[in-house]
């Protein structure tokens, strides 16, 4: 067999509805070339990588600082806690962490993340060059005039933004991505950020039920950063983020960890938060915790003719063997102790 090529059997969760099959995967040139169905008793379990939807990975140079104040003290440009930090961080050091972040994200099984990156242009190629050589990929949404330099614009509020039409206008006459912080801290900042038709929004820990229909008419997808959320004091209560509202209406639901200052970028943690907390259904959880991988055009979801990414699990190797749902098991219970194999060509 050539480089990248691979045959894997077990239990595979394929395609966006995660249908359990037991099947032997066909690796070619890091796409999948055929997927068999199979009898037995498979020891594996395969699902597909996960994608972070929400990252903010510069700041994990402030990785566990004591934090007193509020969310704007904390994060809001340009005078936030992170942002004096960020500003205070040699270059060298900053790569350094951004590199060690990625490369836990990646034992994590995460095969891409969409990063909102401060600094500019120097800040964009920053996380570009802590990047290089791992199988982890960022998706950079750029801000402070990097908008332009990563694969588009990772917007704060609309308050906090001066000539926004102007950014939001570059982005798009680009043809890149615009994305939004918004309702984070209050739902006032939400329709102004719709009326941008963004690519993504991210947190909507406020919103109401007309923010949400008009995502879900317009397929405008929400990463919920739901950890993130409690440990800024944006929220105490299972109904914000209104994650099942989401659901119910119909809103593209995607799984990001945000701040790594507080919250280590980890899939596992954030779906048994969301299941456990916000009483989300494995499935729809797992299937938010993948689905972020569209927006950087290569869905991870297991499918023939697809680039392969996907995470080898060894149930036996713990107790997850005595699983009588390895999807709700996955959700709830696994790590990146789990894995056996990451399958990664994003």
């Amino acid at each position: 067999m050539g480089a990248g090529d691979l045959v894997v059997e077990g239990r595979a969760l394929l395609y966006e509805e995660l249908l359990a099959r037991d099947v032997t995967i066909v690796v070619e040139r890091g796409r999948i070339h055929r997927i068999e169905e199979t009898s037995g008793s498979p020891a594996a379990w395969i699902c597909p990588a996960l994608f972070n939807a929400h990252t903010h990975v510069g700041d994990s140079v402030a990785m566990d600082i004591p934090v007193s104040g509020d969310l704007e003290e904390t994060v809001t440009p340009p005078h936030g806690l992170k942002h004096r930090i960020l500003a205070a961080t040699p270059e060298n050091d900053l790569v350094a962490a951004m590199r060690a972040t990625i490369g836990a994200m990646y034992q994590y099984g995460t095969a891409g993340f969409a990063d909102f990156r401060e600094g500019g242009v120097a800040g964009v190629e920053a996380l570009g060059r802590a990047g290089e050589g791992l199988p982890c990929r960022p998706l950079i949404l750029g801000r402070d005039g990097g908008e332009l330099a990563g694969d588009g614009a990772g917007i704060s509020s609309v308050r906090d933004v001066p000539s926004l039409d102007e950014v939001v206008s570059r982005a798009r006459n680009a043809g890149k991505l615009v994305a939004f912080h918004a309702g984070e801290r209050d739902r006032f900042d939400i329709d102004a950020a719709l009326s941008y038709e963004p690519d993504l929004m991210v947190h909507c820990t406020h919103a109401t039920g007309k923010h949400l229909q008009r995502c879900a008419d317009e397929a405008i997808p929400v990463a919920v950063c739901a950890r993130s959320n409690w440990l800024f004091g944006v929220t105490g209560s299972a109904h914000r983020p209104p994650v099942l509202e989401m659901l119910r209406r119909g809103v593209p639901l995607l799984v990001g960890t945000d701040n790594c200052m507080t919250v280590q970028p980890d899939p596992w943690r954030e779906m048994s938060f969301l299941t456990t907390v916000y009483r989300v259904s494995p499935e729809e959880v797992l299937r938010a915790a993948v689905a972020g991988s569209a927006l950087a055009g290569r869905p991870y979801f297991i499918r023939e003719k697809s680039p392969a990414n996907f995470l080898v699990i060894a149930p036996g190797d713990s107790n997850l063997w005595l699983s009588r749902d390895p999807v709700r098991t996955l959700a709830s219970r696994a790590g990146a102790c789990n894995i056996l194999k990451r399958v990664i060509n994003s």
